[in-house]
């Protein structure tokens, strides 16, 4: 993409948000650096492809979901209708639309987790958050949803908190995680019974 057309993007999506009292979103200077990194791997007139990468980069910035004007900004970005990139956000589980907790709770419900006891995680955290699914606590330290197959179906149950996993979970185990998190306290990633990678469990 050329320098031009960057900063002439820039400049039409600061005067229509100003028009409408919209808080201007852009990336900042090291994240910029990073979304041209990204969209320097494809060819020209293929910048489209870097829309995942770039939706990330947003998400991370704006605090853990993607606001209007952000997406309208890596669609700007990459020369490409507004609603191809909305298409993308609305699509992927990983996109948030509306504002999330500062601990994203997502328990996979696919069959494998759901045979070994998803819904008792979901029912262990709801119970202990007193929130239901999609919903926020009311200090924002935690927001739970349910999702589809997080692919580690070997050490079912799981749940995926930000960007870790944390696997062979047991309602208790699953409680315990979201006290060490609410306390501050550094936790445990991975399985929780002890087992290396998905090696069998040791008896």
């Amino acid at each position: 993409m050329e320098e031009r057309f960057y900063h002439q993007s820039i400049k039409i999506i600061r005067m229509t948000n100003l028009q409408k009292n919209i808080k201007v979103f852009e990336f900042t200077s090291e994240n910029l650096a990073t979304a041209k990194k990204h969209i320097a791997k494809y060819p020209a007139g293929r910048q489209r492809s870097a829309v995942l990468p770039l939706l990330d980069l947003a998400q991370r910035q704006n605090g853990g979901w993607l606001t209007t004007e952000s997406m309208d900004y890596v669609a700007q970005m990459l020369d490409v209708p507004a609603i191809k990139v909305y298409e993308v956000a609305s699509f992927y589980s990983m996109f948030n639309l509306k504002p999330v907790g500062k601990n994203l709770i997502q328990v996979c419900r696919t069959t494998p987790c759901w045979l070994r006891g998803s819904d008792n995680l979901t029912k262990a955290c709801k119970d202990k958050l007193n929130i239901g699914l999609k919903e926020t606590t009311q200090d924002g330290s935690f927001t739970l949803v349910e999702v589809e197959c997080l692919g580690a179906c070997v050490n079912a149950p799981m749940v995926q908190i930000n960007d870790d996993y944390f696997e062979d979970l047991t309602a208790d185990s699953m409680v315990k995680i979201i006290d060490d998190l609410a306390a501050g306290k550094k936790v445990k990633v991975g399985s929780q019974v002890g087992r290396q990678c998905s090696a069998p469990v040791e008896k």
